[in-house]
This record gives C-alpha cells, sequence and structure tokens, in this order.
C-alpha cells in the first residue's frame, strides 16, 4: 500500500489531518481536486477565517502557527446584537471580552491564503506526506484489509483507511452508502472585504436582522475587516450583480456608521447556506471530517473550527491504535472517532440552526424575548464567562491537540 491514510480533499482539514497523522508517524497521501499554487497566490481577497483559541493550539502543536502568527488579528472582544437595516442596533446587547479568560484572546482572524500556503510548506517539508494536486477521488472498494480508491486520470491507491474531507456534497460518503440529513435555510451569504475609517480595535460584530445576520470580522491592521453577510437568496443574488457601488450602497444602512466610512477592498463571493449533517460519521475503513460530516450555518463562524475539532480527535485515536499495533482502519477505533465527535458536532450544529432561525426573523414576539435573552447572558457574569471559553473552544474533554500537546 502506498500509505497508511488516504485523505480525500485538501481544503483545510485535510491538510492539518495530514500534518497530524505524519507527525505521529503515519505514512498519508493527500487528494486535492485543485492544483496546489492556485490556493496559494499572494492577492488579498479578504476570504477570512475565524479561528477559536483551541484551534490556534492545534495549529501551533502540529508547527503551523509560527509560520501564520505574524498575519493573524486578534478577536479581542465579541459583540451580538438585534437590529433592523438602517435603524442601527436593538438596546440589548451581549459582549464578551477576553480579558474575562486568563488564556488569553478568544480567537483569531487569519486570512484563508496565509493559512494554506502555511498548510502547503509545511506538507511539503514532510516525507511522510505525499500530495497529489489536481486529481479526484472517483470511486473506492474495500478488502477486509485495505480500501482502494479510483482517481480520475485512472490511477489506483491504496490505504487502510479512507478520510473524507471532500465537503458537503461528500463523494467519500455517498460512495460509502453514508446518507444525509438538512436543509436549506433560503438564504445566501454574501462574502467580501470593506476597509473602513476608523479603527476595529480587534472587535467583532454580529448584528441580527430579519433577513439574515451580518458579521463583521476584524482583520489585521486595524482598518479593514471580514464580512459574511446573510440576505434571502433571490435578494442576496441580485445584491451580487450590482456593481460595486450600487452594492456597497445596499450594505451600508446595514453596516451602520460605527467605523465610519466603508469602501470595498476584496473580492465578492456568494455561498449558499445550508444545514448538512451525515447519519454517521464513519463506515468501513472510512471517516468523514468537516463539512464531510456536517456542514453548518455560519452564524457563530464555526464550521472550520468544527472540522479541526474532528481532525484532533481523529488524529489522536488513529496514532494512538497504531502504536498499540492495532489495525486502526478497522470497527474499534473509528467507533472511538465517532462516540468522541458525532454528539458534539451534531448538536453545535442544531444549537447553530436554531440559534439563526431564532433571529432569522421579525416577528415582535422573538424580537423582544432574544433582545432580553442577549441582555441577561450580558448581565450575568458566570454565564457570559462559560458562553466565552465555549467559544474559545476550551470547555469539555478536549483531544491534545486542541490543548496544545503533541500526540
Amino acid at each position: 500500500m502506498e500509505s497508511d491514510v488516504l485523505i480525500a480533499g485538501g481544503g483545510l482539514n485535510g491538510p492539518a489531518l495530514a500534518l497530524a497523522l505524519a507527525q505521529g508517524g503515519l505514512r498519508v497521501t493527500i487528494v486535492d481536486a485543485r492544483p496546489a499554487p492556485a490556493r496559494a497566490e499572494p492577492g488579498f481577497d479578504g476570504r477570512a477565517y475565524a479561528l477559536a483559541l483551541a484551534s490556534k493550539r492545534l495549529l501551533s502543536a502540529i508547527g503551523v502557527w509560527s509560520a501564520v502568527a505574524g498575519k493573524a488579528q486578534p478577536i479581542l472582544r465579541i459583540k451580538a446584537s438585534d437590529g433592523r437595516a438602517g435603524e442601527g442596533p436593538a438596546p440589548f446587547f451581549l459582549s464578551f471580552d477576553s480579558n474575562e479568560i486568563e488564556e488569553g484572546p478568544m480567537g483569531f482572524m487569519l486570512e484563508d491564503r496565509f493559512l494554506y500556503a502555511a498548510f502547503l510548506e509545511a506538507m511539503r517539508a514532510e516525507p511522510a506526506i505525499t500530495l497529489v494536486p489536481g486529481e479526484t477521488v472517483t470511486g473506492q472498494d474495500v478488502t477486509p484489509r485495505s480500501i482502494t480508491v479510483d482517481l480520475a486520470s485512472g490511477r489506483r491507491l491504496g490505504a487502510r483507511l479512507l478520510v473524507g474531507c471532500d465537503g458537503r456534497g461528500s463523494g467519500v460518503a455517498a460512495r460509502a452508502g453514508i446518507r444525509r440529513l438538512g436543509h436549506g435555510y433560503g438564504q445566501t451569504a454574501l462574502v467580501t472585504a470593506i476597509r473602513h475609517e476608523k479603527d476595529h480595535e480587534g472587535v467583532a460584530q454580529q448584528f441580527f436582522m430579519p433577513a439574515g445576520p451580518l458579521a463583521i470580522l476584524p482583520l489585521p491592521g486595524g482598518f479593514h475587516s471580514s464580512i459574511v453577510w446573510s440576505e434571502e437568496s433571490a435578494r442576496a443574488e441580485a445584491i451580487q450583480a450590482l456593481p460595486d457601488d450600487e452594492y456597497l450602497a445596499a450594505l451600508r444602512p446595514r453596516f451602520g456608521d460605527f467605523l465610519g466610512e466603508i469602501a470595498l477592498a476584496g473580492a465578492r463571493f456568494t455561498y449558499p447556506l445550508t444545514l448538512s449533517l451525515a447519519e454517521k460519521f464513519v463506515a468501513e475503513r472510512v471517516a468523514l471530517v468537516g463539512d464531510a460530516a456536517h456542514g453548518v450555518h455560519p452564524v457563530a463562524g464555526q464550521g472550520l473550527n468544527l472540522g479541526l475539532r474532528d481532525v484532533a480527535a481523529l488524529a489522536e485515536v488513529l496514532i494512538l491504535a497504531h502504536r498499540r499495533g492495532e489495525d486502526f482502519g478497522a470497527g474499534v477505533a473509528l467507533e472511538s472517532y465517532q462516540t468522541w465527535r458525532r454528539f458534539d458536532a451534531t448538536a453545535l450544529a442544531l444549537g447553530m440552526d436554531a440559534v439563526a432561525r431564532l433571529f432569522s426573523n421579525d416577528n415582535p414576539l422573538l424580537r423582544a424575548g432574544r433582545g432580553l435573552g442577549l441582555g441577561l447572558v450580558n448581565a450575568l457574569p458566570g454565564l457570559r464567562r462559560r458562553f466565552i471559553r465555549q467559544a474559545a473552544g476550551v470547555e469539555g474533554e478536549l483531544p491534545r491537540l486542541l490543548a496544545g500537546k503533541a500526540i
């Protein structure tokens, strides 16, 4: 066999898992549909991720954080409020401050171009990783001791385990007979970057509006932010089709004037919003990670963080089983991973689904109730601190990588 573990999908979870496994003594092949250089272009386009503190610890443990630390923006505060476009935020709001926990900033903003480039450099320097760019997995066959995959080019590769990091429409999951549950929200996220007159001071803002939430996420330097702006899908498509000046005119009443004058500063993207949950995270010699297991609403910015939790748990299970001389691609090890991750991931996904439904409407009773709820949490330091620790990803039984420890 060419490798111990074969990973289908080279987004971000796939490289993180490959590095963790290779550092634990496993040989890994990662198949990425995109040519590697296409993901590491130096130009700014505004795409960025909110990384929880626990995710930063994982990146440190696998040797990636040192390459991106100087390009990351600490999230020092998070403010959440209800409101309508053009009317400003409601009087009740929720504010999380990193100073309320001992560990430091609860999270960091990091651009996609820097994170992927760091992963690519680390993978190229790791002899136990074979990167196969510009290829897709088109078939998979299980035997008692291994799994063989077919690539679009006609090549065949073998491994003890196949990991699907291939997104919500996971071909790995479909070929393994794993069904999915979920629904669309009738919303589309408009994603871009803006330049603003006033310093954001490391504050992430979340405005809940009837058509969907608007997240304003601080980028390095103080005067740029990434936005994730959710609208009813037909309206979002119409906004995306506008020229830049009209797009900005549609954004301004929703954004408000708290950061002064604003201007577009990055490329414009759209993403349809759906909930997609795999009925199980494992099958015979198959495991699912990230969006292949659970595609969630971006209301709390937890998509990548959930995927990195999967990475940390699966890497720990596989590496420890390998050291014990067990068949890590078979039942016991995979069931351990599923037991560790499925309840947590599903509960968080459904929780974010409930928040998205609760806040994406204009019902006056619900508006009053959610405003009071935000104000109540904000007024109770103990409860607020618990929410902050959850947002930072440092609550509960953590895999070693999420605590910043080697496996």
